[in-house]
């Protein structure tokens, strides 16, 4: 991935990122080529490792996986447009652009069939998105006999992160100005996330 010095972003930040994900792209090399799903992942910090599942009868996991695979995990984005910028006012050398959040993680892929491993990370999952509302879920809820049908129809995986490459395009290369033009821009348009995404990086 290019990424300039002034879109590189820390450890800490990666891994606030992985933590607070919901769903990613899962992709791998087969011989038979490229094949991709996007699922929900939940990251293990203190293993440094992506856990989700796929439906038995997605074909990806059936296809042995040439090197490592990939997961692409994606924050806010948005179009950002000139018209934000203070400084347009004076020079109208500008154009617009496009501010993500993104990072490509690679590692080894393991495959989980036993139900006490996909029953613990089917709950983990549930349990930290349902956290929070009003109302919430839990696999209890429903009847055991079903759950149990419910985990003999997926596989569980793993992901034993390698390398991760990520770039936080935050219109870091702009004035404090311009920034809050931004900032300014995106919270009419009603993308707060995006906006406290420039916030943060204009402070780190």
């Amino acid at each position: 991935m290019y990424t300039p010095t002034y879109n590189a972003v820390d450890e800490h930040a990666i891994r606030e990122l992985l933590s607070q994900n919901g769903a990613a792209d899962l992709i791998t090399a087969t011989e038979e080529g490229l094949l991709a799903t996007m699922l929900p992942f939940v990251y293990d910090a203190d293993r440094h490792v992506l856990r989700g599942h796929l439906a038995r009868l997605n074909e990806q996991w059936k296809r042995p996986v040439l090197g490592e695979a990939l997961v692409i995990v994606r924050g806010p984005d948005a179009y950002i447009s000139p018209s934000w910028y203070p400084s347009k006012a004076t020079n109208s050398r500008t154009v617009p652009t496009w501010n993500y959040v993104t990072a490509n993680v690679y590692g080894r892929l393991t495959l989980h069939e036993d139900p006490a491993w996909l029953e613990a990370h089917v709950r983990e999952l549930t349990d930290g998105h349902e956290s929070g509302r009003p109302n919430q879920w839990s696999v209890d809820d429903a009847p055991p006999k079903f759950i149990a049908g419910q985990l003999r129809a997926i596989i569980g995986l793993e992901l034993e992160i390698t390398r991760i490459d990520a770039r936080f395009k935050l219109s870091q290369n702009k004035s404090e100005l311009d920034r809050q033009g931004v900032v300014d821009g995106l919270r009419t348009e009603g993308d707060h996330p995006s906006a406290q995404a420039v916030e943060q990086a204009a402070r780190s």
